[in-house]
C-alpha cells in the first residue's frame, strides 16, 4: 500500500500569489485606494482617543498631559441612578426598530420583484427612494404638521374615537412614532441590496415551479426567500453591531418635557453630557462599553448563524 504525501508549501507562495494579482487586477485595488484611506483616517486613527475614557481629559492639557482617573468615568456611569433606564430606553427602542423596521425592506423588496411592468418598476422605486434624502428635520416638521394639536390626523382620531391622543407628548406613542418615521425614511432605500440580490435568483427555478402548479405565494415562499436567506442574515448580523446606537438628532428632536422619560437613551446621554456639557471622558467611557457590547453582540450572532447553516459576516 502506497502512500501520497502532498507537497508542501513554499514558503513565499503566499507573497506570490498575491504580487501576481495585484498586477492582474490592479485597477480593482487602485479603486479601493480611497476606501481605505477613509477608513484609517476617519476610523482607526481616532481609536487611539479613547485613552481620554481613563482620564480626566482637559483639551488645553491634551491627552498626554491629562490626569490619569483610571476605570472612575465607568464606575461613575454605573452609579448613576438613571443608567438602567437610558439602557432600557436604548434597548426596547431598538429591538421595535428591528422587528418592525428591519423586515421593511425585505417585504418591499419582494413586492416590487413581483411587479411586471418595466416602467412602472422603475417610477415606483425612484418615488420610494425619494424619502431617504429628506433631512430628518424636514421629517420631523412634517410630522408636527400632521399629528401636531392642528394637524388632520390629530383631529381625525379625535372625532373617530372622541377623545384625543397626543401623538408628540404621550410616552406610550412615542416609541412607535420614532419606529414610523425611520420606516417612512428608510424603507425605499434598504430594497437596494434586496432588490440586487433578487437579480441573482435563477428563473428557470420560477418556470419549473409554474410547471409544476405552483402559484405566487408558493413561488415566493419556496424559491425567492430561501435565494436570499443568506443576503437577509448577513444584514441582521450587521444590524446587531448597531443595537445600541439609536442616534440622537431624531431623539432630540422629538422629545419634549412630556414624553422624556422614553426619549433618553444613551446616544442621548452622550450628547448631553458630552458636546453639551462638555464631559469627554466620562461620554467617552460610555462609547467605548456601546463599542465593546456591539463587538460582543456581533460576534455572536455570526455563531449563531453559522450554528444554523449560513454563512454569517465571516
Amino acid at each position: 500500500m502506497t502512500t501520497t504525501t502532498l507537497p508542501a508549501k513554499k514558503k513565499g507562495s503566499y507573497w506570490k500569489r498575491l504580487g501576481l494579482d495585484l498586477v492582474k487586477n490592479k485597477w480593482l485595488y487602485i479603486m479601493l485606494i480611497p476606501g481605505l484611506i477613509y477608513f484609517i483616517v476617519f476610523k482607526y486613527l481616532p481609536m487611539w482617543g479613547i485613552i481620554i475614557s481613563f482620564e480626566d481629559y482637559s483639551p488645553f492639557l491634551g491627552p498626554f498631559r491629562s490626569t490619569w482617573k483610571g476605570l472612575y468615568w465607568y464606575q461613575r456611569f454605573f452609579a448613576t441612578k438613571k443608567w438602567m433606564d437610558y439602557l432600557s430606553n436604548t434597548l426596547i427602542l431598538s429591538f421595535m426598530s428591528i422587528i418592525f423596521t428591519f423586515p421593511a425592506p425585505i417585504i418591499l423588496a419582494l413586492l416590487l420583484n413581483e411587479i411586471r411592468s418595466t416602467a412602472y418598476k422603475k417610477v415606483t422605486q425612484t418615488l420610494l427612494y425619494m424619502p431617504h434624502f429628506i433631512s430628518i428635520v424636514i421629517v420631523v416638521s412634517i410630522t408636527y404638521v400632521i399629528f401636531g394639536t392642528e394637524g388632520i390626523i390629530y383631529k381625525l382620531t379625535t372625532q373617530m374615537l372622541g377623545r384625543s391622543i397626543d401623538y408628540l407628548g404621550d410616552p406610550k406613542v412615542f416609541r412607535w412614532m420614532i419606529v414610523g418615521q425611520s420606516i417612512w425614511k428608510e424603507t425605499g432605500w434598504g430594497t437596494i441590496i434586496f432588490l440586487a440580490a433578487l437579480t441573482n435568483v435563477d428563473t428557470q427555478l420560477y418556470e419549473a415551479a409554474m410547471i409544476d402548479g405552483a402559484n405566487r405565494a408558493q413561488r415566493l415562499w419556496h424559491i425567492t426567500l430561501p435565494a436570499i436567506r443568506s443576503t437577509i442574515v448577513l444584514m441582521l448580523v450587521l444590524r446587531m453591531g448597531s443595537v445600541l446606537d439609536t442616534g440622537y438628532e431624531h431623539l432630540i428632536l422629538m422629545s419634549n418635557a412630556l414624553n422624556r422619560s422614553v426619549s433618553q437613551t444613551l446616544d442621548v446621554f452622550v450628547y448631553q453630557n458630552g458636546i453639551v456639557n462638555g464631559q469627554l471622558s466620562y461620554t467617552t467611557a460610555v462609547g467605548v462599553m456601546k463599542s465593546i457590547v456591539s463587538v460582543i453582540l456581533v460576534v455572536t450572532s455570526n455563531k449563531i448563524a453559522h450554528a444554523l447553516g449560513e454563512e454569517g459576516l465571516y
